[in-house]
């Protein structure tokens, strides 16, 4: 039986630790009595705040654990992207929708560092753009790996993992909806629930990139003009399965 890629643990532990990072923030700001807990009503007359993720993170010392897992989120998230584009290059026949992908997760990412480093209560526009941005492109990048897992097919397992991700995409785009519309309502223990579940929705999705990952390893080649190749197992710019499949 051949044995499964050490990559495949790079999404789920990306999801793991995102995941357990922003529910440390939620408790410290819990403790601090700075917002009301998810499990509890809102009350206006009270000093809390409704427990947001934004508002969670919006002040030390939780703020100082926010930016730092919204910061290693957007890093690890990108290469998880980088990773994902290459792993589908040789296979895809429309390269514009796999281009496409990775630069809506990018700017996605690139959101996460807007959210993390500018806080609700310094920079509120600025904070909106990037959650905006991370919401918006993150289910547009989920929509369209969606497609492309049932389209490429690795290895026979489109159906299995293209199902599940559809499955999470809807229910990603209708936390978004219901994230919105209860805001609008100015319902804000509902909408913070709503917001809660669409980013645990959204980690959960790409933990689920394991499924192809398993079977990939991920190769840096160095050279210069003169010396043959010098290669360095685990990288991310040549990516070559455990055949003798080649980019």
């Amino acid at each position: 039986m051949r044995k499964c890629s050490p990559w495949m643990f790079l999404p789920v532990m990306f999801s793991l630790f995102t995941a357990a990072g922003l529910w440390v923030v939620y408790f410290i700001a819990v403790e601090d009595e700075k917002i009301t807990p998810l499990s509890s009503e809102y009350k206006r007359s009270e000093s809390k705040s409704p427990p947001y993720i934004s508002i969670a993170g919006n002040a030390p010392p939780a703020s100082c654990v926010f930016s730092q897992v919204m910061n290693m989120a957007a890093f690890v998230g990108f290469i998880l992207g980088v990773l994902r584009y290459l792993q589908l290059k040789p296979r895809v026949h429309k390269p514009w929708l796999n281009i496409g992908s990775l630069v809506a997760l990018s700017l996605a990412c690139f959101g996460m560092t807007l959210v993390g480093n500018f806080q609700l209560s310094n920079d509120e526009e600025l904070h909106n753009i990037g959650t905006s941005m991370t919401f918006g492109l993150g289910t547009l990048f989920c929509w369209v790996q969606s497609f492309m897992t049932l389209k490429v097919n690795l290895r026979n397992e489109g159906k299995r993992a293209g199902i599940p991700r559809f499955l999470l995409s809807g229910a990603v785009t209708s936390c978004m909806l219901l994230y919105f519309a209860l805001m609008a309502q100015r319902l804000h223990m509902h909408a913070a629930r709503a917001q809660w579940a669409l980013v645990m929705f959204f980690l959960m999705y790409l933990g689920t990139f394991a499924i192809e990952f398993r079977h990939y390893h991920f190769e840096i080649v160095c050279s210069d003009d003169q010396d043959p190749p010098l290669s360095l197992s685990e990288s991310f710019s040549e990516v070559s399965e455990y055949q003798s499949d080649q980019l």
